[in-house]
């Protein structure tokens, strides 16, 4: 394989969903010839059909995977997945009008859905002995069905560039009849070994079946994991996330689209801090991989092909200090922990860090003074009354409140030297918005404001306006005295 002459190009669910627009746009444009080849796509699952195939991703709604794991949901598990594989079917008919491409994609799809079907029946049948248990198998279970969705899109897409005249190969890493697992890497290299990059487009599965088990510690962020790892051991001289927006300064739909800015370009430790929000840029993890191996991401609008999008590198420092992005999360919930008797003594923290491991509870961010210890968290309410009651029974003599709000945050490559705590206040005030709390690192890649519910979406436009685009215009000003 020829080092740093190709990129891996990465597309998610929801654009994967418009196919049509994807082959104007991302897969084929205005591209001919050698111009179509020396990339690499690494594709998610169409939207939808991960939730259908495990459970919906904001109401937890069950799907094949939630109503298998339950004891009480029966046979349901059957008539859920015979809904996906007709929900792929549809699909299929969306993609291919003509009849012959269409019952190529129907027959792929239906021979992996009632493969999966059988082996859960068999699955099903062995647990109903004793010396087997179910609860062992589901982790295999959950990649099993996950990989429906991206084995569909990934054969799908390589199927329709071949019918518009482009050499696509699918590459398979869903593990499909294959025996043993081997490690990723090893894996990437097995299925790629023999592509030519020049004169052929790899479209590969988001998922990818190996010995690391990428479910168990990413669960559904495995695709950018996979483009990751495919970049790094194939020798990519770039990695792109196409997504159905512009990375910009904040949310365009609650800011105004007149009034953000696309970010021209950042570097990891921000996208670390978007991930920590909950607005992955990419997979913290993933992102680990690309920097090591010095490898650049961009992340572009997938219909916006012309538009260069923004280039996240290492070593990417900012021309001027500020604020390049504000975001925030709904539904944080504060966790105070308070103990008289914890002056000096050591050891609350680890308990306490030990319980959120424990019921899978996200941290946000944590602060803490002589008796107290508050960590933002984000997850369920099941999950943290949990959490509670197992302080309760390890500190007796503790007490713990739990309240719900909302975190908005102000991130950039350098928040120093500009008075950004101070405008922040100010902004807030100017808005008639008082916060809860602050959080102002050392660092200076962020700082944190908790507000009520009801003032996350002031919140975000009053530190957009006081932290963003005031700074835009004190730059034009300054441009202006300049040139004058």
């Amino acid at each position: 394989m020829t080092a740093k002459t190709h990129t891996v190009e990465k597309i998610g669910g929801t654009s994967m969903s418009r196919s049509q627009e994807l082959l104007r746009t991302v897969l084929v444009g205005d591209r001919k010839g050698p111009e179509l080849y020396n990339r690499i796509f690494v594709v998610s699952a169409y939207g939808g059909m991960t939730d259908a195939l495990l459970e919906h991703k904001k109401s937890d709604e069950p799907g094949v995977y939630a109503l298998f794991a339950s004891a009480e949901s029966g046979w349901q598990w059957g008539d859920a997945l015979s809904s996906v594989a007709s929900k792929m079917v549809e699909k299929n008919a969306e993609i291919f009008p003509d009849a012959a491409t269409r019952e190529q994609a129907d027959k792929f799809i239906r021979e992996r859905i009632e493969g999966v079907r059988s082996c859960l029946i068999d699955l099903s049948r062995l647990c109903s002995f004793g010396h087997f248990q179910l609860e062992a198998h589901l982790l295999t279970v959950r990649e099993m069905l996950s990989a429906l969705g991206e084995a569909q899109s990934a054969f799908n897409t390589a199927l329709l560039l071949n019918q518009n005249g482009v050499n696509a190969r699918f590459i398979d890493l869903t593990g499909w009849r294959q025996d043993g697992e081997l490690p990723l890497d090893e894996h990437i290299a097995r299925q790629f070994s023999g592509v030519d990059f020049a004169t052929e487009l790899p479209i590969v599965t988001g998922y990818a079946q190996c010995a690391e088990q990428l479910m168990k510690t990413y669960d559904r962020g495995y695709s950018e994991v996979t483009l990751s790892r495919v970049a790094v051991v194939t020798g990519a001289k770039e990695a792109i996330i196409h997504k159905e927006f512009h990375l910009s300064s904040a949310d365009p739909k609650l800011v105004g689209s007149d009034k953000v800015q696309v970010i021209g370009e950042t570097n990891y430790d921000v996208a670390d801090q978007l991930s920590n929000m909950g607005m992955e840029a990419i997979h913290p993890r993933a992102a680990k991989s690309l920097r090591q191996a010095g490898i650049p991401l961009r992340v572009t609008n997938a219909f916006e092909p012309d538009h260069p999008g923004t280039v996240i590198m290492s070593d990417l420092a900012p021309k001027t200090p500020g604020a390049e992005i504000i975001t925030g999360l709904k539904g944080v919930f504060a966790l105070e922990f308070y103990d008289q008797d914890m002056v000096g003594v050591k050891g609350y923290d680890t308990k306490i860090l030990e319980a959120l491991t424990r019921h899978k509870v996200w941290i946000i961010s944590k602060t803490s003074n002589a008796n107290t210890i508050t960590h933002y968290l984000k997850g369920s309410m099941k999950a943290i009354k949990r959490v509670e009651a197992d302080l309760a029974q390890a500190f007796p003599t503790a007490s713990t409140t739990l309240r719900k709000l909302s975190m908005v945050s102000a991130i950039g490559r350098d928040l120093g030297g500009v008075r950004i705590l101070p405008r922040a206040i100010a902004a807030l005030d100017e808005a008639g918005i008082e916060p809860i709390g602050l959080t102002d690192m050392i660092r200076k890649v962020d700082l944190q404001v908790l507000v009520e519910e009801k003032d996350f979406d002031a919140a975000i436009i009053a530190l957009h306006k006081g932290l963003v685009e005031e700074r835009a215009e004190r730059k034009a000003r300054a441009d202006i005295r300049r040139v004058a």
